[in-house]
């Protein structure tokens, strides 16, 4: 979960193509790295599982899911939510709403830490989407993403990751990144967003290249650097100076979250 939220502070001053940089030379953490709806959301769904128990069924973890994403959402309400993520989060009778964005897969990285096998993580993280983000499309992305994090975590190996990500996808995923930094662009659907965090994450060498690395393909790059810094974690662990360096960057409240599902897993 650390590596979820520091790849979208990390990323979030080049979110929108702000300073399109795309070369992995740039300063970690300068004064404009902060939190965004992505770290909030996780967050949140972390908070939700922590709530539950591992084998509840769909309509108890979804009613977990919408109440913890709707307060937390409605307590950080300048986080950055798309328009229609803000209307769902003071709605009193909130429903899903057919988007394809790659919300799903940013917020789902807790689901891919907790759960015993891997179906099991597949299926609450396709329910951690479907309350908001019920399109097919952001369904998979977050069912892949999880299913990365929890291979990872359970020591696959990358081409054991990238061939089942494939599999899921329907999706070549052997581009390098310096064939996608060509072309990329902002771009915030779901299929969008997670075969390029995931192609970052093969290719990066350590934590720290993988944030690099997903930062310089530009884009909705905080989204993006969310997503693989999440795989990157449970591949790689996190170093302790960026362990310090997210915690002095989120409030109190968030820290303690992380802190207790920390200790849940381990």
């Amino acid at each position: 979960m650390y590596g979820a939220v520091l790849g979208d502070m990390i990323g979030a001053p080049y979110e929108f193509n702000r300073n399109n940089i795309k070369t992995k030379d740039f300063e970690m953490f300068n004064r404009k790295v902060r939190y965004t709806d992505d770290s909030v959301m996780t967050i949140a769904i972390a908070d939700a599982i922590l709530h539950t128990d591992k084998d509840d069924a769909e309509e108890e973890l979804k009613d977990a899911f919408v109440i913890s994403m709707q307060k937390w959402g409605r307590k950080y309400p300048k986080a950055g939510y798309g328009g229609r993520f803000r209307k769902w989060l003071v709605s009193d009778d909130p429903h899903p709403y057919g988007s394809y964005g790659n919300g799903s897969a940013m917020r789902v990285s807790p689901v891919g830490w907790y759960y015993d096998s891997l179906e099991r993580t597949i299926e609450v993280a396709g329910w951690s989407a479907e309350v908001t983000h019920n399109h097919p499309d952001a369904v998979l992305g977050a069912e892949v993403t999880a299913a990365a994090i929890y291979m990872a975590r359970t020591g696959a190996s990358k081409e054991e990751i990238k061939s089942y990500a494939e599999q899921m996808l329907g999706q070549d995923l052997s581009m390098t990144c310096d064939e996608v930094r060509q072309w990329y662009t902002f771009d915030v659907s779901c299929l969008g967003t997670v075969p390029y965090s995931m192609i970052a994450f093969l290719e990066g060498k350590d934590f720290e290249d993988v944030i690099r690395t997903a930062v310089s393909l530009g884009g909705d790059c905080d989204t993006l650097t969310c997503i693989a810094g999440g795989m990157a974690e449970a591949y790689y662990g996190v170093p302790e100076k960026f362990v310090k360096e997210c915690e002095k960057r989120i409030p109190e409240d968030m820290r303690e979250i992380l802190k207790i599902f920390i200790s849940e897993i381990d």
